[in-house]
């Protein structure tokens, strides 16, 4: 069977969880999932993004739109949690997606890709740069407001 890539469902969250918590050794819940994915659902700037091989989610990434009102940044897209399952990797599943998510993002009229990776995805980097992803002089900030 031929790998398709669509838009995620509701009743592709289990799915999704599974693939993401085994990547990145995450513990999320699917109520939680389920319950955020519902708040976004019918917003066209959060896009869920995944590969189907014979019924099997294989590959993930979530896309948000940016819009902004400033010059020179125009709209943009920022992908995270991309991700294949670990048996289906080097398969050029991941290309494939990225191809689909380059895809999305021009039609969402976007004019420039950003993601970010955790420090350890050393192979998914180099994924990353062969799709011609360059790494920029950033750091990454976090601030917990809870």
């Amino acid at each position: 069977m031929a790998l398709e890539f669509r838009r995620a469902n509701i009743d592709d969250i289990e799915g999704i969880v599974d693939l993401c918590n085994e990547c990145f050794e995450e513990n999320t819940d699917y109520k939680y999932a389920r319950d955020v994915f519902q708040k976004t659902i019918n917003d066209d700037n959060h896009i869920y993004l995944i590969g189907v091989l014979d019924r099997e989610i294989v590959a993930h990434t979530k896309i948000t739109i940016i819009p902004t009102i400033f010059a020179g940044m125009d709209t943009y897209a920022i992908l995270n949690h991309a991700c294949v399952k670990r048996k289906y990797r080097r398969k050029n599943i991941a290309t494939k997606m990225l191809i689909e998510v380059q895809k999305i993002a021009k039609e969402q009229g976007c004019v420039d890709l950003k993601l970010w990776s955790m420090n350890f995805r050393k192979a998914a980097h180099k994924c990353y740069k062969h799709f011609g992803f360059k790494a920029i002089n950033a750091k990454f900030f976090r601030k917990n407001i809870l």
